[in-house]
């Protein structure tokens, strides 16, 4: 992929938070992930390469989408797999609470695996922990490995966890061994990512989220050297023959390189509301500011983007109905 692609990449995570956030704490997680979708599309069509969606949005939250299958950009250049989540975090967003971000993930033709829209059993942690943690393993012997990998007590050792019904088994192990624990409401792609970055204070995440955002941020892991693995978690018969008919095996381990293969990927993202990363969009008298981060496996480069964007110049970019 060219290196030029990673900024005309976050100028389409740019375009889809500054429509989206105009539905911050509206109560609309619906609208406002329509509004992000249509304005991803509409910039991922100037690009100029021959994209493919395999991954989109699905049924798991029941909003428009860009579909597996939808073609992107201008139909020349590079054939890429493009992993798409226009806003992680629509409720979020409609509640007006932290964390929510339109984020992407790109890579060449056939190294994206084509993860059904299911759930996904997940573990994440940073570079320093590669080769460490094993999702085979119970949660205990996960947490001492990531502590002597860290040379921290267990104690000091911060779990994050999505706040759902189904992680009361792992809250509970780990307050029993006596680790620490920061609960998240949405947005386990931005949750994973975290573990990689040390001034966000987490070390690891455990727990059950949806396998296309699984693959979406193993993209950016493996652009920070960090680990993943996941094991997808068929509820019925239906899933279980879905995930056969993609070529996917359901029961096995899924490692990084069975996530995301080859030696590169490009992982874009843009804070709709504040984060652990990053700033929300911020809207200001003519104009709204941005905070965007890429990284691009290949070269290992991590960016930061501040932006600023005029609302005069660019009325459209801001789509509140």
């Amino acid at each position: 992929m060219e290196r030029g692609l990673s900024m005309e990449l976050v100028r389409v995570t740019e375009a889809a938070a500054l429509s989206s956030a105009a539905w911050t704490g509206k109560g609309l997680k619906n609208e406002a992930d329509d509004a992000a979708t249509e304005a991803m599309r509409k910039l991922f069509d100037t690009i100029p390469m021959t994209g493919k969606v395999v991954i989109g949005e699905g049924e798991i939250d029941e909003a428009p989408m860009l579909y597996i299958g939808e073609k992107l950009g201008t139909g020349s250049g590079p054939e890429l797999d493009i992993a798409v989540d226009p806003l992680e975090g629509t409720t979020t967003v409609a509640e007006g609470t932290m964390g929510a971000m339109t984020v992407l993930a790109a890579a060449d033709k056939g190294n994206l695996l084509h993860a059904p829209d299911m759930y996904m059993q997940k573990i994440a942690a940073g570079p320093d922990c590669l080769g460490v943690i094993d999702i085979d393993k119970s949660v205990e012997e996960n947490i001492r490995a990531v502590a002597k990998a860290k040379n921290k007590n267990i104690s000091d050792i911060t779990v994050t966890i999505i706040k759902r019904e189904r992680s009361a088994e792992i809250i509970n192990q780990v307050r029993t061994l006596g680790a620490r624990i920061i609960m998240f409401d949405n947005g386990d792609v931005g949750a994973a990512i975290n573990t990689c970055f040390e001034w966000t204070g987490i070390d690891v995440l455990m727990g059950v989220g949806g396998a296309p955002e699984g693959v979406i941020a193993a993209a950016g892991i493996k652009a920070l050297d960090g680990d993943f693995q996941g094991r997808l978690l068929p509820r019925n018969d239906e899933e279980r023959n879905r995930c056969i008919e993609m070529g996917v095996n359901p029961d096995k381990k899924l490692e990084l390189n069975d996530l995301v293969s080859g030696d590169d990927a490009i992982f874009a993202a843009t804070a709709v509301t504040d984060g652990e990363l990053m700033k929300g969009v911020q809207f200001k008298s003519g104009f709204a500011e941005t905070s965007s981060v890429v990284m691009r496996a290949k070269s290992g480069t991590v960016r930061f983007i501040n932006s600023r964007h005029s609302l005069k110049k660019k009325p459209n970019m801001v789509m509140d109905k």
